[in-house]
């Protein structure tokens, strides 16, 4: 074998290989300044255009990948390598992807709505697949709520969207459940503008609407009234527990008795 001949193809085959490698790394490095310059041209829109910075972010990263990978096939087939194949391999990698994680999909798909329709967003006091918290991340997979007693939970935006959804925050105002239990000798109608009067003055509840109370039952014990003043949801648990406190604090300064049921009153009658 001519040993000039083999250092000539060697030589050539290798000055042509440094090329394509140079070209090669060119080409990603301009493609890579491309997606850099289209995804920030894309979220600037999206920004200008006041979309959800979650959803900004995560369709971002979704073209990210999707030009990266059209890059690298790219220039796979700049080195003469089919790219066919590859393709058919991811398309079956994507298929057997779907199938294993069909749930997380699920997920992504009912975050992806709930970040366009916004049922609620960060800050709200909301009640979601069972679960009641302040929402501290909007996710595209899961929502993280803060529950009153301060643990961190994650719901499946699938589970959040297939269900009901209570936003306390949504309304100005939240109505506090209370009732107060009577004594039979009560006068009920009294009682009533004394509570009234004073749960109006809790700190916090507001104007209107107008506290509520109203005479809600009546037992063998004697009457059961209602008390529903109104608060922003932010002060409802001061609210509660003042509202408690208001209707022991006004039993005791009427001298209201304890309330009794019927039957033992009539053994201690007797």
């Amino acid at each position: 074998m001519d040993l000039s001949s083999v250092q000539l193809f060697v030589t050539t085959t290798l000055a042509d290989l440094g090329l394509k490698i140079l070209a090669a790394i060119a080409f990603w490095i301009v493609g890579r300044w491309l997606i850099g310059k289209v995804i920030g041209l894309m979220q600037a829109a999206m920004g200008r255009n006041h979309v959800d910075p979650t959803l900004t972010k995560y369709l971002g990263s979704i073209i990210n990948i999707a030009l990266n990978i059209t890059l690298v096939l790219g220039i796979l087939g700049y080195f003469g390598i089919q790219t066919t194949s590859f393709a058919a391999m991811l398309a079956g990698a994507g298929v057997a992807i779907g199938a294993a994680w069909s749930g997380m999909l699920g997920n992504f798909a009912a975050g992806a709505f709930m970040l366009v329709l916004r049922p609620f967003k960060v800050g709200d006091f909301v009640s979601v697949g069972g679960v009641t918290g302040t929402v501290h991340e909007l996710g595209l997979f899961g929502t993280t709520l803060i529950t009153p007693d301060n643990v961190y939970t994650l719901v499946g935006n699938s589970k959040v969207f297939g269900d009901t959804v209570m936003n306390y925050s949504a309304r100005s105002a939240r109505r506090v459940e209370r009732t107060a239990q009577l004594n039979g000798a009560v006068n009920p109608l009294e009682a009533i503008e004394k509570l009234k009067a004073a749960v109006a003055k809790i700190p916090n509840v507001v104007e209107s609407p107008a506290p509520e109370v109203n005479l809600l039952d009546i037992n063998l014990m004697g009457t059961v009234i209602a008390v529903r003043p109104y608060c922003h949801t932010d002060h409802y648990w001061q609210v509660f527990f003042d509202t408690n406190e208001t209707i022991v604090r006004v039993a005791q300064e009427a001298g209201w008795p304890a309330p009794i049921p019927a039957q033992l009153m009539k053994t201690q009658a007797v």
